[in-house]
């Protein structure tokens, strides 16, 4: 061997062994020792985008309200500004283009705010320390909701934690439910319009009125990159065991009440349901058509259903009480008196406004906008629209703002319901013809709301959109319209929706999103 092997010497031979074996104990320990991948750099192991990379970076300074940003310009997108009006039949006094978002001071959205929260809140403040369901945990395990994090890009509830609440069902967050497409269902609704008698309106119960063609009934709303989980009575009550979910809004926050109401019992009489509107203030005061909401409990689980009447989703009030024919202050940048007092005991709650946003409204209903506690003087809020803007931003922030004293409310902005009048409105010829479902499309594929004020609200905020308005915008065929039995001749109802119908699917979506 000394001559060595094939050329080689001793000596090459032995390194060239050592090598081989030092090589192969280093891969048989990089496989079996985890330790050894720490001198890998982490950026090889975990790729972050850049804009998870530090959420815990101080937003305070985005907490102000900019009411002309994040929504854009009339003049950028006309076109579709102008149909999607012509789409809700949006005439020139009316004031309903709840497009326009630009030219709001976001100071008098902040200060208007802020100024009044002080004795706003208070009695929020002194109820959290006796409600027991919203009870703060200790310090220790909250300490985190105090710090400001970018609630654009993180997938934290912005509620707290969901896992000691809602167990039953986690929201696909991935899932965009108002972008897709109707098609026609294989199972009836879940009530008739013969029944629910207990919940339901007869003048929106269309089985109940002239109408004789019902195929809209068989529409289901199917998204497009997801699977909506099927509504069940049994599974909502469950999965709002022990919990209270609150409708604040106009007639068609109403609307969507009832449908619930019909869904959850499947139309059939409750008698075990409890009328608890006293709870929570809610009566008939002498003199009025209705009173100013409804709530219920199903004693089985403890689960309250609520509604409360607030058209304008502000502070309204009087401005000599002892005036009966007295003009009311509507604060634009107050909440509603309402959200404040029972805010605390509120586990979901769905928000909307928009109908009421006209000149033929304010005066018939004798309200003044006032900002700041004072009347108002700025020429431009007493455009409709940007009165209307800057109560949905207020609102919102305002609420906002609570999240983190009830690490279990977890709440909605309703984006707006379409109207669909053709050649006037509700009061000038304007009709809805229409009964043939999908005859103005199917599907709807953009990824933003057509709701530009109801996102730009609540974009950076834990407050989320229920968006249903380009879904409904579909849904022509669906309204009351002039089926009414005690309609006047010339005037339909293109406002509401014949029931079961379109507000179901609203309740649908909400129930995949709770």
């Amino acid at each position: 061997m000394k001559g060595g092997f094939n050329g080689l010497k001793g000596k090459q031979i032995s390194l060239i062994t050592i090598v081989l074996m030092s090589t192969t104990i280093l891969l048989w320990a990089w496989e079996k020792t985890p330790l050894l991948t720490t001198v890998v750099p982490p950026e090889t192991r975990l790729q972050l985008s850049p804009e998870l990379k530090d959420v815990s970076v101080d937003r305070s300074s985005e907490q102000v309200v900019h009411v002309d940003k994040g929504v854009p310009a009339l003049a950028e997108r006309d076109a579709q500004k102008e149909e999607f009006r012509a789409g809700l039949g949006t005439t020139v006094d009316s004031g309903q283009d709840t497009h326009k978002s630009d030219g709001v001071n976001s100071d008098q959205v902040t200060n208007g705010v802020e100024n009044n929260g002080k004795s706003l809140t208070s009695n929020v403040e002194e109820r959290t320390s006796v409600d027991k369901r919203h009870s703060e945990k200790p310090k220790e395990k909250n300490s985190d909701l105090q710090k400001p994090i970018d609630l654009a890009h993180t997938n934290i509830s912005t509620g707290g934690n969901r896992e000691d609440t809602l167990t039953t069902h986690k929201e696909n967050p991935g899932c965009n439910y108002a972008k897709g497409k109707w098609v026609v269902g294989d199972k009836p609704p879940v009530y008739s319009g013969f029944g629910c008698k207990q919940w339901l309106s007869g003048m929106w119960a269309c089985r109940l009125t002239q109408r004789t063609d019902f195929a809209y009934e068989m529409l289901r709303w199917q998204p497009k990159d997801c699977q909506m989980e099927e509504f069940e009575g049994s599974k909502f009550l469950k999965r709002m065991q022990d919990k209270t979910l609150a409708f604040v809004g106009d007639s068609l926050g109403r609307q969507q009440f009832q449908s619930l109401m019909c869904m959850v019992t499947g139309g059939n009489e409750r008698n075990d349901v409890i009328d608890v509107g006293m709870e929570y203030g809610i009566a008939q005061a002498r003199g009025d058509v209705r009173p100013n909401g409804w709530a219920y409990r199903f004693p089985s689980t403890n689960t309250t259903i609520l509604y409360y009447w607030s058209a304008s989703l502000c502070d309204v009030q009087p401005i000599n009480a002892t005036d009966p024919a007295t003009d009311y202050a509507m604060h634009l940048d107050r909440p509603p008196a309402f959200l404040v007092q029972y805010l605390h005991k509120f586990d979901v709650m769905v928000l909307n406004t928009g109908h009421h946003w006209n000149r033929g409204k304010l005066k018939a209903n004798r309200w003044v906008m006032y900002v700041g506690g004072q009347p108002n003087k700025d020429r431009k809020i007493e455009m409709i629209w940007k009165a209307k803007n800057l109560t949905v931003y207020s609102v919102v922030k305002w609420v906002n703002s609570q999240l983190p004293k009830y690490p279990g409310l977890k709440v909605f902005y309703r984006s707006i319901s379409p109207r669909h009048f053709v050649g006037g409105d509700w009061n000038t010829g304007g009709s809805c013809d229409n009964t043939n479902p999908m005859s103005v499309g199917k599907e709807v594929l953009q990824d933003e709301s057509s709701d530009e004020s109801a996102a730009g609200a609540v974009k950076g905020t834990g407050v989320k959109i229920l968006d249903i308005t380009a879904l409904s915008q579909l849904r022509d065929e669906g309204h009351i319209s002039r089926f009414r039995l005690t309609a006047k001749p010339g005037m339909q109802d293109c406002l509401h929706w014949c029931l079961p119908g379109v507000p179901d699917t609203w309740n649908e979506i909400l129930f995949n999103q709770i």
